[in-house]
């Protein structure tokens, strides 16, 4: 069996950096990535979706330290869902990749290049409050 995930893209802000109470860094961001096609009516069109990616330890410092919003970026990793309740007690879940390699892409003159803003259809709903989201 194999879970396996490769992309190439664009952070949309930041990485976050977090602690876990045994003191583990974890790194969590946004990352788009695009894909254009043309259409039977030869117009071009492009689809762009959003990725939440975490890091943990070593990496996460590393993401933390060198990677901004804009930056393009290759990840790979794995496939993880995770489920918690909320403090309405509401049970919650989502899916995200947990990355195991990352590598800088962009040269200098790209490092402020900023990511395309996702279209609303392809938003990824967001957690009520973050703090909602257990590290």
């Amino acid at each position: 069996m194999v879970n396996k995930v490769v992309l190439i893209g664009r952070l949309g802000a930041d990485p976050e950096i977090r602690y876990t109470p045994s003191g583990a860094e974890v790194a969590s961001f946004r990352m788009a990535t695009s894909e254009t096609w043309t259409n039977k009516s030869g117009e071009k069109e492009e689809r762009t979706e959003w990725h939440r990616i975490v890091a943990w330890r070593g990496l996460a410092k590393i993401c933390g330290e060198y990677l901004s919003k804009g930056k393009l970026v290759y990840i790979e990793g794995r496939l993880r869902t995770r489920s918690w309740e909320d403090r309405e007690g509401n049970k919650r879940s989502t899916t995200e990749i947990e990355a195991t390699e990352m590598k800088m892409l962009s040269g200098v003159g790209e490092a402020n290049r900023k990511a395309k803003e996702p279209e609303t259809e392809y938003a990824p709903p967001a957690p009520k409050d973050e703090e909602d989201i257990p590290f």
